[in-house]
């Protein structure tokens, strides 16, 4: 039988298999009594080692490729969310820029269109085609 495909929602649940084991150990660390314990505090252990694990080898089988601008941010100590936001912001700066420019086009050749009109007249046909039937 083939394995079951890995998903995010696989991952998601491996995630939180692994929080559960991280609090779990807290907890036991925080109530820690001694020899008594320290048994418990190993089975815990243990079992975030095997679910670190799960999660080490479905999340590898994933098929995301994360960019490396990303990866440099993240290990510089850096919110990803800042950096999608600002990622966001630029794009949308470049867009304005562009739309500008395009309209900047657009306003020059009908000036041009008007003016090439009027000294030329019999260039009318041509003009209106490039212009697209104005």
């Amino acid at each position: 039988m083939a394995p079951e495909p890995v998903n995010l929602n696989t991952i998601d649940d491996l995630l939180k298999d692994v929080i559960q084991h991280l609090y779990a150990i807290q907890s036991c660390v925080h109530g820690y009594l001694g020899p008594e314990t320290q048994q418990e505090l190993v089975r815990k252990i243990k079992s975030l080692t095997t679910s670190l694990h799960a999660l080490s080898l479905s999340a590898s089988a994933l098929p995301v490729v994360v960019p490396p601008e990303i990866i440099a941010y993240v290990e510089e100590g850096r919110n990803p969310d800042i950096y999608t936001r600002e990622f966001v912001e630029l794009v949308q700066r470049g867009n304005a820029y562009v739309r500008g420019k395009s309209e900047a086009l657009r306003a020059f050749r009908d000036v041009l269109a008007e003016e090439v009109l009027r000294e030329w007249p019999e260039c009318g046909v041509w003009v209106r085609e490039v212009v697209g039937g104005r």
